[in-house]
């Protein structure tokens, strides 16, 4: 600039106008080079690249299928996780979510021990209802390729709930063959070209259910509320949006960053009639698990409605939902065939979370109750064990010294290759319980060929405790030993109800 005389107006907008132009020219060239590239690169490429290429385009808009749509049925999906009997508690509360909401239920698999994790509420670290529903979405193809899907409704017996019109139910494979017009069977096959084709549509079908990109006008509506921030209610009596009971303390609002209370919210006005969430073909929540604490629930407080007789009824179904006869008669089996006797059973959960720390204290109780039996029951005492602690490693326990002394106790228990439980999973297998749940004549259910039988030893031990007539020792806060209460409650080895 300081060689630019101000006299010279004429040569300094003659040198701008050079300065401008002559960077257009290469620029210009480089256009027609890609152009080029693109062109001879287009003409040299498979021309079955590009339609792939589109089908991964369209992940990110991808929604439920016309079909789905046209039916005009409304489903309420969940994330299942931990142990079985934490998984039937959230089948209990889908039940009643999806009774409330007038909704079908999707009925999900059982996944394998904490294949899928919640975290823990009263300490408000809990995994986000999208990676939950995703990572249960990415097992259960897992399960499917492993030939190890079984579905909840294969081994809990709810006939008498879906005969009553309490609530309808239609099994996840179904719904994803309608829903998202794929074939989960698939997975099964070896072809590489229908494999890319089915990784594409079941990764874009999950990323839906997932809620991965939000909510889809009409198509899915995404629960992102977990037990961090909402406390369930209906019908309570009380205005909705109060705050809740238990609230995080001031120390761990500052060691976590914590900013969100806990809102008590009525499921129906919130995701009922008139809600934004009640056009939604698909509503899909996150874990559905809670339990009592510090005088509240951690995210489920639905326990009675005088208005809702319909509602009254389903309360009283979903108390206990027995398994189906096959297991049930399993255990019958054992108590009468095998140990021949009364028995005491003994339910020992020594190695899982919490359980590990507190063997001593489970040890204590058992051997409580057998020094009062030994008073007054004849000799050999019958014991039925069911415990996650390896038999190789009993002899330096307190279950070694039981076994050991065979003048005051019979030990009883079951293995994987037992007979009877290899038995009974093919009985299983056989009855076909998933069957009667296909509410659409119009679906073309297969079955992938690698299907293994299922495991099915945790039931059949549940079932046989509740057949010990002198009584029963279960782990303080196991969910395996609630239900096993439950089933001795409501009379499951008799056959009363």
């Amino acid at each position: 600039m300081n060689n630019i005389k101000p006299s010279s107006p004429t040569r300094t907008s003659t040198k701008k106008k050079s300065q401008y132009r002559w960077p257009l020219i290469p620029l210009f060239v480089l256009i027609l080079l890609l152009s080029f590239l693109l062109f001879y690169y287009y003409s040299l490429t498979p021309k079955s690249f590009f339609p792939v290429l589109s089908k991964i385009s369209k992940l990110n808009s991808y929604k439920c299928s016309s079909q789905a749509l046209a039916l005009g049925e409304k489903f309420l999906w969940y994330a299942p996780h931990s142990g079985f009997n934490n998984q039937l508690l959230e089948f209990k509360n889908a039940i009643l979510m999806a009774g409330i909401l007038n909704r079908t239920l999707i009925v999900p698999p059982i996944l394998d021990h904490h294949a899928t994790a919640l975290g823990s509420c009263p300490k408000f670290r809990v995994v986000d209802p999208k990676e939950i529903r995703i990572s249960v979405w990415d097992h259960m193809i897992e399960l499917i390729q492993g030939g190890r899907y079984i579905s909840i409704a294969e081994i809990i017996d709810i006939s008498s709930l879906v005969s009553s019109s309490l609530v309808r139910v239609i099994d996840l494979r179904d719904f994803v063959s309608i829903w998202c017009d794929v074939s989960l069977d698939l997975v099964c096959f070896n072809d590489s070209k229908v494999q890319s084709s089915f990784s594409i549509s079941q990764k874009q079908c999950g990323s839906l259910l997932a809620g991965l990109h939000g909510s889809v006008d009409k198509c899915v509506h995404t629960i992102n509320e977990d037990c961090r921030t909402t406390v369930w209610t209906y019908q309570s009596g009380h205005k909705d949006g109060l705050l809740d009971s238990f609230q995080p303390d001031e120390q761990l609002k500052k060691k976590k960053n914590i900013t969100y209370v806990r809102i008590r919210r009525d499921v129906f006005k919130t995701l009922g009639p008139g809600s934004e969430a009640e056009s939604a073909s698909l509503l899909a929540f996150g874990s559905l698990f809670t339990a009592p604490y510090k005088g509240s629930e951690l995210y489920i407080d639905i326990h009675e409605s005088p208005r809702d007789k319909r509602f009254q009824s389903l309360m009283k179904k979903i108390k206990f939902l027995p398994f189906v006869s096959e297991i049930i008669s399993a255990g019958k089996e054992f108590a009468n065939a095998t140990i021949k006797a009364p028995f005491l059973c003994a339910q020992l959960r020594l190695l899982d979370g919490q359980f590990k720390n507190h063997q001593k204290a489970t040890f204590h109780v058992l051997k409580q109750k057998l020094e009062y039996l030994r008073q007054k029951s004849p000799l050999p005492i019958n014991i039925f064990l069911m415990t996650d602690l390896p038999g190789d490693t009993w002899a330096d326990t307190y279950l070694g010294d039981l076994i050991s002394d065979s003048l005051n106790y019979k030990v009883y228990f079951l293995r994987e290759d037992d007979q009877l439980v290899k038995k009974t999973s093919g009985r299983l297998m056989a009855a076909g319980h998933d069957q009667r749940f296909i509410p659409h004549s119009d679906i073309d259910r297969k079955h992938c060929f690698n299907q293994r039988l299922p495991d099915v030893l945790l039931y059949i031990e549940q079932a046989v405790c509740s057949c010990a007539t002198l009584g029963f020792i279960g782990t303080t806060g196991s969910t395996i030993a609630e239900n096993i209460e439950l089933m001795r409650k409501f009379g499951s080895c008799s056959g009363q109800s």
